[in-house]
């Protein structure tokens, strides 16, 4: 499972983090709570004066009815000023705590190790940069600035019940228990609930995104039973992940909301008692009744948000987990003496006793052409991909100019070796912006150069705006051929030494692939190209090709080399021709 890869952060971080997130900023949360504190004073006037109107009353004393209704209104009046001015300091303060934890999450999520990247799945971290963030922008703006108020505003009204009559404040005590031990109760089981709900839910993601890209390999092997019970599965744990949180709110809400009687309740039987007995006034035994209703509000804002604040919590021990995925490599300090690309007695497995890569060993030379071709499975992305530096091998080594790839900091290797995939993605922005991701300083004129190696200058500059063109999220949606253009168009520019190609061009037609190799073969004159191929001209014009089979090369030469020899390239390639002008559209096995 993906959350054995990518971890969750303990309660003690998110605690850590939480406060020190806040305390960033005293100026503006002391501003913010001292906003609420006056707000909630200016509320506690209206109690007092209508438990002093009653005592009056009581007594027989001349009323000014008309001064205490504009008493009344000035002090409401005043509270909705202060509570209006209070919430936009919570929530400048909110929006600027959670613009800078955003901030931070991404910072992590890209210095991931790529090798964790992949080997994770994308459900997983898709559900935390989505929904996790959603989840705890939500808290940040809302339950983080609500649980302030309302525990200020608990605070100062309790205060003001102790000024009004020590003696009316045990009433307040009933509710103590009730509250107090349903919301333990919920607590100690909330946090672990949200975090299976979050993992359910990316387990589902993942899987309807699996099925989803590989929708053409479910038809063509019959998968479609096999991914509907998968997605069947997955429905059914977040279901019973959802249902056991929905199970803790459906005890906790109950007892809490007879909690919120007692008080009120308690204040006038008491306070009743309390009179007859001569120990309290009858303005004493209004104004904490009064008191005790308005203890409901920031109760019930407390008591409603903190289940929100549970989300947030799960959300963000999720989200800064993603901090303590440990790298995969140590960067040192020798260089590379030259580009000689060396894999010696290489293993490799994604699970642990399963390797698929046996004792593989591997010689690129300076400016060779390297195709790798063999069946599905076989090994030739995970070579590649070990080749790149993307994975450091379990056992034996990998090394450029005799340094390991995995002791080179990761600019330093990326200036030797890259890896294009036939998986891209176009940024929100102009295809300028797109391209110059490989090499911010180029000048258009090195980006239009880029544009022609890999046959996409004519189709970009007949677009209306050219290079500025927005794509991305809103913008031109360009064909999936046209991504693996730019993608190329990318690596041009980048211009590392060795280029490792994983079935870069499978995505373009054919002929038009062919065309497209052959230009970047003069662009790229000198690099180091290894090519995983499907399509067999690709081996045809290498200077090498080598046979992955079983996790293993199980030969080496060049194209008339293996074809004369015989053995399984021979094989394919007298498949794949047929003894006639290859079908471009034919695929090896």
């Amino acid at each position: 499972m993906a959350r054995d890869i990518l971890p969750v952060a303990d309660r003690q971080q998110v605690r850590a983090y939480a406060r020190r997130l806040t305390l960033k900023y005293p100026r503006q949360l002391s501003v913010a709570l001292a906003l609420h504190g006056l707000a909630a004073v200016a509320g506690l006037v209206v109690p007092a004066l209508l438990g002093s109107l009653v005592e009056d009353v009581q007594h027989g004393a001349e009323v000014n009815v008309v001064w205490v209704a504009v008493g009344i209104a000035a002090f409401l009046l005043l509270q909705g000023v202060l509570v209006r001015y209070a919430v936009l300091a919570s929530s400048r303060l909110g929006e600027r705590v959670l613009a800078e934890l955003r901030e931070e999450f991404v910072d992590r999520v890209l210095a991931l190790p790529l090798s964790t990247v992949e080997r994770a799945g994308s459900g997983d971290l898709i559900t935390r940069t989505s929904r996790d963030v959603d989840s705890l922008s939500r808290t940040v703006r809302h339950a983080v600035p609500e649980t302030l108020i309302a525990l200020v505003t608990f605070v100062i009204t309790i205060g003001a019940l102790l000024l009004v009559s020590p003696l009316l404040m045990l009433p307040m005590l009933l509710a103590g228990p009730v509250i107090a031990i349903s919301t333990r109760w919920y607590l100690r089981r909330a946090r672990d609930g949200y975090l299976r709900e979050n993992a359910a839910y990316a387990d589902l993601t993942e899987g309807l995104a699996e099925t989803v890209e590989g929708a053409r390999a479910v038809e063509a092997l019959g998968l479609q039973q096999r991914r509907r019970d998968r997605a069947d599965r997955d429905i059914a744990r977040s279901f019973a992940a959802e249902r056991y949180t929905l199970g803790l709110r459906t005890v906790w809400y109950p007892a809490v909301e007879l909690g919120y009687v007692i008080p009120v309740v308690a204040a006038l039987l008491v306070g009743g008692l309390f009179y007859t007995s001569g120990w309290v006034t009858l303005a004493q035994v209004t104004t904490a009744t009064l008191y005790a209703q308005q203890l409901i509000d920031p109760l019930d804002r407390f008591l409603m948000w903190i289940d929100e604040l549970q989300v947030g919590a799960a959300s963000m021990a999720r989200l800064l987990g993603v901090a303590n995925v440990g790298d995969d490599r140590q960067a040192g300090d020798a260089r590379p003496a030259g580009e000689l690309l060396e894999a010696s007695e290489v293993r490799y497995a994604y699970r642990e006793g399963r390797d698929v890569l046996h004792g593989v060993s591997l010689t690129v030379r300076p400016g060779e052409r390297l195709a790798m071709v063999g069946p599905s499975g076989a090994g030739k992305s995970t070579l590649g991909r070990l080749l790149a530096g993307i994975h450091g091998p379990r056992s034996g080594s990998v090394k450029v100019g005799g340094v390991p790839l995995v002791e080179l900091p990761l600019d330093d290797l990326r200036g030797h070796v890259a890896l294009v995939t036939q998986e891209h993605h176009l940024f929100k922005g102009s295809l300028r912006d797109n391209l110059l991701i490989a090499r911010p300083g180029a000048s258009d004129a090195d980006v239009r150069k880029a544009l022609g190696a890999v046959d996409a200058l004519d189709w970009v500059l007949a677009l209306t705006d050219g290079l500025d063109t927005a794509v991305g999220s809103g913008g031109l949606t360009v064909s999936p051929a046209q991504a693996q253009q730019l993608a190329l168009a990318r690596l041009v520019l980048a211009d590392p030494h060795t280029l490792v190609l994983d079935e870069a061009t499978s995505l373009i037609d054919p002929r038009a692939a062919r065309n497209l190799e052959r230009s970047l073969a003069a662009v790229l004159e000198g690099r180091t190209v290894i090519a995983i191929a499907h399509r067999l001209h690709t081996a045809h014009d290498a200077d090498r090709v080598a046979v992955v089979e079983g996790g293993r090369i199980s030969e080496l030469g060049s194209h008339d080399e293996l074809v004369a020899a015989g053995g399984s390239y021979a094989a394919l390639w007298s498949s794949w021709h047929g003894g006639a002008e290859p079908d471009p559209d034919h695929r090896p096995a």
